[in-house]
């Protein structure tokens, strides 16, 4: 099979039909085979029905359905397991991506030998303040942290080798920042490509506020958990060893004024206090390492979800 277009979905019941059509009209204009993964987020309209009669007139549409709603990440990691195309595609389902674009990105992995291809939204037909500005400032947040000189990490529309969805594991909201989690894993070779934005033609956009918040602590995450996710240690150790250090570098020197020169007594002077804590926070960052050592061996069931129903 020559491509998986992986679709995760939210209450888009009047989409669905032509987008379905739509990629079935490209992928036959381009003569490749493909499959069809929509994942059902726990939608509470009619999506699931329409997936299902799609489903029966067309048998490369598969769906999963999951009983509440989990949120994105956790729909692509589900659709990644799926996939069995040489190539995958992820899209949203808003018809704001243009299934156009999917044979050139499809080119760009087989021929070009692409890891992972990122579309960017270089023209948006989104608020300005709401989404464009906050976008630009998570793009080169992301782009400096990083050093992944992509315009666009929130793009729905990327391409991946089967093999990059296979070897990556996303989750919370992590999907913002694949391209960061796929060249974490050794895939270094990542392009972009200027895609065709659409104006959303039904419903509404179903992110909110929080992801001004959960963009950037998400960010953090990835950035931690790829570098100190197998040694946490190296992290923590280092810290709590920094900061052990100079508290009882402090209190050294507080003892030696106390009993050599008797200027003063040691708990008077607020270095003392400041010693203190110091060793305090150096040792509760060695057992913070020590836990999330032990964690980090045991989070197997962290990519659990409940799924209702599949095709």
């Amino acid at each position: 099979m020559n491509i998986s277009v992986i679709i995760s979905l939210y209450n888009e019941e009047e989409s669905l039909p032509e987008l379905t059509n739509w990629i079935y009209e490209v992928m036959n204009k381009n003569n490749l085979s493909h499959e069809i993964i929509m994942i059902d987020d726990g939608s509470n309209d009619n999506s699931w029905e329409i997936i299902k009669e799609l489903s029966l007139k067309n048998k490369n549409i598969k769906g999963i359905k999951f009983r509440r709603n989990y949120g994105k990440s956790a729909a692509l990691h589900v659709g990644f397991i799926q996939a069995k195309g040489n190539v995958v595609i992820t899209m949203d389902a808003d018809l704001q991506d243009n299934p156009e674009e999917i044979p050139d990105m499809y080119n760009m992995i087989i021929k070009e030998d692409y890891d992972l291809v990122s579309g960017w939204k270089k023209k948006r037909h989104d608020p300005v303040i709401s989404k464009n500005i906050p976008s630009k400032f998570y793009n080169a947040t992301a782009r400096l942290v990083s050093g992944i000189k992509l315009h666009d990490f929130n793009c729905g529309l990327k391409a991946y080798k089967l093999s990059v969805v296979k070897s990556i594991e996303i989750y919370g909201d992590m999907h913002r920042y694949i391209p960061i989690i796929a060249k974490q894993a050794g895939f270094c070779k990542i392009g972009e490509k200027v895609v065709k934005h659409q104006e959303r033609k039904f419903g509404k956009t179903k992110f909110g506020l929080e992801r001004f918040i959960n963009g950037p602590l998400d960010l953090l995450s990835v950035m931690f958990i790829s570098k100190f996710s197998k040694k946490p240690m190296h992290f923590f150790g280092i810290v709590g060893a920094i900061s052990f250090f100079i508290g009882f570098a402090i209190l050294s020197y507080l003892s030696f004024a106390k009993f050599v020169w008797m200027k003063t007594y040691m708990t008077d002077r607020p270095l003392f206090y400041l010693g203190f804590l110091s060793i305090i926070f150096g040792t509760q960052l060695f057992i913070t390492g020590f836990i999330a050592e032990l964690i980090s061996r045991s989070s197997a069931d962290r990519n659990t979800y409940l799924i209702e129903d599949k095709i």
